[in-house]
């Protein structure tokens, strides 16, 4: 099991926001990794190759989060839980 610490270490590193979609924490983990490829530092593989590990470790910390989220798909919760517009409208602006 994760721990609260480990997913704060992981969103750090990675840079992201409170509320990153998925498709934000794989495109920051694409950008960090070509930034941080040992390739790209051959007079600092060292450093590189330990943050790439890093990288590495943080995004599967993340995926491992997201895989084990349960969502509840059953009809009375999302009846619950959907605004109409109207209703949205009227919860975000207030009624007329």
């Amino acid at each position: 099991m994760l721990s609260f610490d480990q997913l704060i270490k992981a969103k750090t590193l990675l840079g992201l926001s409170d509320k990153a979609t998925l498709s934000e924490i794989k495109t920051r983990y694409k950008g960090m990794m070509q930034q941080w490829h040992p390739d790209k530092h051959p007079n600092d593989a060292n450093t590189a190759h330990a943050m790439s590990t890093q990288i590495n470790e943080a995004y599967a910390t993340l995926l491992e989060y997201c895989s084990n989220y349960e969502y509840n798909f059953e009809e009375e919760f999302l009846q619950h839980q959907t605004l109409t517009p109207q209703e949205w409208w009227t919860k975000k602006f207030g009624g007329r």
